[in-house]
């Protein structure tokens, strides 16, 4: 018998109780001046953004702006970014983050790339490790909803994505919802990844039955070639899923043989397909984004392609689909299941060979869920969901229902330890627990429940982490703490890998945006037509120019600006009144544009937001508007005080 651990598990008050290790506090410190052993970067569920946390303190040390607008920066705000957010439906300022994976080589991480998924409108971003910023995003066609996302292959060849909701293919539309099983289709895409640069492209489709993908894993070691999905659905019910949907005893997990997918393709197997889908690139050097609309994009059906996928059955509604760091085996989390199916790679190959097939499914083979059955876990928990490992052998599984973290050997098949979560866990994180090289250490829980952890805070309460020290044979509670969003999922990487990489500064001589300025000698106010292009630097403690008239009303007013700063950590903040967008924020050697539009007569000032010296408060400027018919001449400066000294050159 386990033991089923409710909302709040007995004998535990809101402190956690028994559970909490003695030297807790000690094991989390973290020294001022010192740092963190590991990044944590967590995905922000609704919040669309990326946070990085350091472990083991727990401290938010950055939000990296991914899907949605993010004032603090000028992300989505400023001209340059703003087509990071461009799709085929135009500029869709948010997004539904669930999962991040780091960049491996040969299976462990090699601290390159960041990926996220957007759920949302299906898209894939790339985060680069050295400036922490969105470099690319990646639109996915002919997707309803991508969850099941993006999961790295072996060496990073490609970030892969299944649909979350089935839907007819984009130039198919237009069909009745009651034939789903005739007309929908769940789409995986492989977004290739440049080895050297990490530029994504959507390298091709499979189109495989309208089922639901849930998670997924790439294979290690003797399965690096293949990568394993968890599905639901398979009633293919297209109205209340949660009654439709969990009708069957077994849903499946789908077997992938990309390399045999790759070789279908040189044999001239796909088939190019219309299909609408925005590409977006920021470039460091012009310190823009690029959008650009793709047309087209080559598919793969399994009619075509025998031996490239197969079902095994799993038990019901599987949320995770884990492969542990050996590559040898599979594990499934059948959320309605009261056992853990673990399956052998080994024997999935040789039942391929020998054809041990329970039928078939809209033609793909499925699989005899004994011959491919390397045991069941028995009575782990209530809800299992997502396995992590430590490298030792052992498997951990976050379980839903009864709210608790469950150890167990993942040869032997037994539960070895326990402990409670506050509460509902969904998805757990070991460093380096999806690669061929845990880092263990710690076991991290996301709760989507804290009820009594925390200060109240009204009709919503914030999420929680919660950290636990695996290096003993039990489980020790170390630290809870609130979190950015509603985190899904994180990967954790030893900052050693990362922090003596990363980038201080863009040097200003390599700027090559085309509205730099990289003097104060080089500044500048132009005029066509109702835009003004303002080319400004900022520099402790002011801008160049800081006054500026000759602005009608109703012009369209673009501030470029350069931050001249070369030293780390001294950005400078750009904010006009009556912007309608927000702040610029501009790192050192940087240009960034905020558009505002003079939609009254009179002085308007602006200033720098973001603290950069003791004389901050004096760093502001001003510019006038006139009236549309008037005959104040375009002018600008620095420091002049009195009409008279105003340069007759500047004003023609």
């Amino acid at each position: 018998m386990f033991l089923l651990n409710s909302c709040k598990p007995a004998g535990q008050g809101s402190g956690g109780g028994s559970t909490l290790a003695g030297d807790a506090a000690q094991k989390v410190y973290v020294a001022p001046g010192t740092h963190d052993e590991f990044y944590d970067f967590v995905s922000g569920g609704f919040n669309g953004q990326m946070s990085v946390v350091g472990l083991p303190s727990g401290r938010v040390l950055r939000i990296i702006p991914v899907f949605t607008q993010h004032a603090e920066s000028g992300w989505g705000y400023s001209e340059e970014t703003k087509p990071m957010l461009n799709t085929s439906h135009g500029f869709v300022p948010w997004d539904d983050a669930h999962h991040t994976t780091l960049s491996v080589t040969n299976g462990e991480h090699d601290g390159r790339w960041a990926f996220i998924n957007g759920n949302n409108t299906p898209r894939i971003a790339r985060i680069s490790l050295k400036s922490f910023r969105t470099e690319e995003i990646i639109e996915l066609p002919n997707s309803g909803g991508n969850h099941s996302s993006p999961f790295v292959t072996f060496n990073s060849e490609y970030a892969v994505a299944g649909t979350r909701f089935s839907v007819p293919p984009d130039n198919f539309g237009d069909v009745p919802i009651n034939t789903f099983k005739q007309n929908f289709k769940g789409y995986i895409s492989f977004v290739s990844i440049d080895k050297t640069t990490g530029n994504l492209a959507l390298k091709f489709q499979l189109t495989t039955p309208a089922i639901s993908y849930d998670l997924a894993r790439g294979g290690k070691g003797p399965s690096k070639d293949w990568i394993f999905f968890s599905s639901y659905n398979t009633e293919q019910a297209n109205t209340l899923l949660e009654v439709n949907a969990s009708q069957k005893d077994k849903d499946f997990i789908l077997a992938v043989n990309w390399k045999k997918a790759e070789e279908y393709l040189a044999k001239g197997k796909g088939k190019k397909v219309p299909a609408k889908y925005a590409h977006n690139v920021y470039s460091d050097v012009t310190h823009s984004a690029t959008s650009t609309i793709m047309t087209d994009v080559m598919t793969l059906d399994p009619k075509d392609c025998p031996d490239m996928l197969y079902f095994i059955p799993c038990p019901k509604s599987p949320h995770g689909c884990d492969v542990d760091p050996t590559g040898q085996y599979i594990i499934g989390s059948g959320k309605l299941a009261a056992v853990i199916p673990v399956f052998s790679f080994a024997k999935l190959q040789k039942a391929i060979a020998d054809k041990k097939f329970d039928g078939s499914f809209e033609g793909i083979p499925v699989m005899d869920y004994n011959a491919v059955l390397h045991g069941e876990v028995q009575k782990p928990g209530l809800g299992p969901l997502h396995t992590e490992f430590d490298g030792k052998g052992n498997a951990y599984t976050s379980m839903f229902v009864s709210s608790e973290i469950v150890k167990w050997n993942i040869e032997k098949l037994t539960v070895l330890d326990r402990v409670p979560t506050y509460y509902s866990v969904g998805h757990l994180s070991i460093p380096g627990g999806p690669t061929t090289k845990p880092w263990g250490k710690y076991v991290i829980a996301y709760n989507k429940i804290t009820k009594d952890r925390y200060l109240p805070t009204g009709p919503e309460l914030t999420q929680s982490a919660q950290l636990y020290d695996i290096t003993g044979e039990k489980m020790k509670l170390l630290l809870d703490f609130p979190t950015i969003g509603e985190p899904h999922y994180a990967e954790a990487i030893p900052a050693s890998m990362i922090k003596d990489k990363t980038i201080k500064l863009y040097k200003i001589e390599e700027n090559k945006h085309p509205y730099v300025a990289k003097g104060e000698k080089e500044t500048k106010v132009t005029r066509n037509g109702k835009d003004v292009h303002v080319y400004m630097t900022s520099s402790r403690s002011h801008f160049a120019p800081d006054n500026i008239e000759g602005v009608k009303l109703g012009d369209d007013v673009y501030f470029h600006v350069t931050n001249l700063e070369q030293d780390w950590d001294v950005p400078h903040g750009f904010a006009v009144r009556g912007a309608n967008n927000a702040e610029i924020l501009v790192m050192p050697g940087e240009t960034q544009t905020l558009k505002w539009k003079a939609d009254r007569i009179g002085i308007t000032p602006f200033y720098c937001t973001d603290f950069c010296s003791a004389l901050h408060q004096e760093m502001q400027g001003y510019i006038r508007v006139s009236a549309p018919n008037s005959n104040v001449p375009l002018t600008w400066h620095t420091g002049k005080t009195a009409m008279k000294e105003a340069d007759d050159k500047s004003q023609k």
